[in-house]
């Protein structure tokens, strides 16, 4: 019995003695695995905009006495290795934090910077991981591509194009100067279009103006350009009042507009081709617009040679046009103040000069400025002398 004891005590021990050295082992291989260099994490992929900075991180563990290397994987280049920097640009450096995060620093990007990094560690073999740099360009009109500014005869097509540079590929879209409708294809209006090319069909007078093609590609600063589009026509005259009446010795102005492109040359002439001349009582003037112009003809104090025809002319490079407006004799009204006044002397037997109620030019102003009381009183007064003296009519 003594002896089977030992023998189940001896089996016992081996199979710790097994266990310990399992134990051991084990604990050798992971600590071997542990203190080799190795990558923490993979390098997240940066994204900056052109001139800025952009900083690539890589993070390592149990780096000990080896080092950490950052390279231009297109051009195989060595940018740095540990604290020192290789290459030769200025715009590149190292910093770590605590011998565990190797940042690789690269100022004033320029387009040629995007492209993979590697982060690489010494060891035999060498272990390295990758990170791309990707650099985005805020967009740019180009003048090579782009449609200056635009001159066509109205009725006639035309098309405004607008090429943009960027990264991300910039998008287009066309507006109008104080949101102004777009008339595009089949007479349809927009506030807006997508593309880089606007077809305008049918170009009226109304699509004359600024239109602004704008760039975006999500990266600030958005730009746009203005491209004026100019529409040329012959000219044409708009006449309101073409007969006018007017008494002798009143003033009035006549009136005419047209609108043409280039800008016209307008004038006023009577019925036998004279142009009116400017002084005495006609006052030719003119009131100018972008397309539009209006064109007056003062004429003051009129009189019997004034009457007849007047002619509103207008002439450019694509054509000539007239308008006319006939001014005719028109009689003054029947209740004039001082034909009623005279009317008053003639049945009172009294001469203009010399009645019961002062001088005519007296008797004109109190009768024009009267107030409605002393128009009652003094229509009391015209009854009262015409009663008095009709009975000598008989």
């Amino acid at each position: 019995m003594l002896l089977l004891y030992r023998l189940c005590l001896w089996k016992s021990g081996k199979l710790l003695l097994a266990l310990f050295l399992l134990d051991w082992l084990f604990a050798v291989s992971t600590d071997a695995t542990t203190h080799e260099p190795g990558f923490s994490a993979p390098i997240a992929n940066v994204t900056a905009a052109l001139g800025r900075e952009a900083i690539l991180a890589c993070t390592v563990h149990n780096l000990s006495t080896y080092k950490v290397a950052w390279l231009r994987v297109d051009t195989q280049t060595i940018l740095t290795i540990h604290t020192h920097v290789i290459s030769r640009s200025r715009r590149v450096g190292v910093t770590h934090s605590d011998h565990r995060t190797w940042f690789l620093h690269i100022r004033e990007l320029r387009e040629t910077d995007r492209g993979w990094y590697m982060c690489q560690i010494n060891t035999d073999p060498m272990k390295s991981q990758l990170g791309y740099l990707d650099i985005v360009v805020p967009p740019d009109i180009l003048d090579r591509g782009t449609s200056p500014d635009q001159i066509v005869r109205e009725g006639a097509s035309i098309n405004l194009t607008c090429a943009a540079t960027g990264s991300p590929h910039p998008q287009i879209t066309w507006r109008r100067e104080h949101s102004k409708p777009i008339t595009v294809s089949d007479g349809m209006q927009v506030t807006s279009f997508e593309g880089p090319m606007l077809n305008i069909t049918r170009v009226t007078r109304q699509s004359a103006g600024a239109y602004l093609c704008i760039a975006s590609n999500g990266v600030p600063p958005t730009v746009s350009k203005r491209i004026m589009l100019t529409v040329q026509f012959p000219p044409v005259i708009t006449i309101r009042n073409q007969l006018v009446g007017a008494a002798l010795g009143t003033d009035l102005v006549l009136e005419c507009e047209t609108e043409a492109y280039p800008k016209p040359v307008t004038y006023w002439s009577r019925d036998n081709g004279e142009i009116v001349p400017v002084g005495g009582g006609l006052e030719p003037h003119k009131i100018d617009g972008s397309y539009r112009s209006v064109l007056k003809l003062a004429i003051q104090r009129v009189t019997s040679s004034d009457y007849g025809t007047y002619k509103c002319v207008s002439k450019n490079s694509l054509g000539d046009t007239e308008g006319t407006i006939k001014l005719y004799p028109m009689p003054l009204p029947a209740m004039d103040n001082k034909n009623v006044v005279q009317r008053l002397n003639i049945i009172a037997d009294k001469s203009s000069e010399s009645t019961p109620f002062g001088t005519q030019d007296f008797r004109l102003q109190d009768y024009n400025r009267a107030a409605p009381k002393d128009l009652c009183r003094y229509g009391f007064l015209f009854s009262l002398a015409i009663l008095i003296k009709i009975p000598s009519w008989g």
